[in-house]
């Protein structure tokens, strides 16, 4: 998995639903530096937060 690539979708999913990181992060019960972590491809969404991450952006994530 590309991280990078990873986090660029994060992002447009986020902005599509006009959310800010810090309204995102308060849903996930996480820190906007972590929503701007997995943004920029410094770190990945734990798998513990994928689930509720993909409810939250309306994505799903292929296995």
């Amino acid at each position: 998995m590309n991280q990078l690539v990873i986090g660029k979708y994060i992002s447009l999913k986020r902005k599509q639903k006009n959310m800010t990181q810090e309204q995102l992060a308060e849903k996930l019960g996480v820190s906007n530096k972590t929503i701007s972590k997995w943004e920029t491809g410094k770190c990945m969404p734990d798998y513990s937060i994928v689930k509720n991450l993909c409810d939250e952006l309306e994505i799903t994530v292929p296995f």
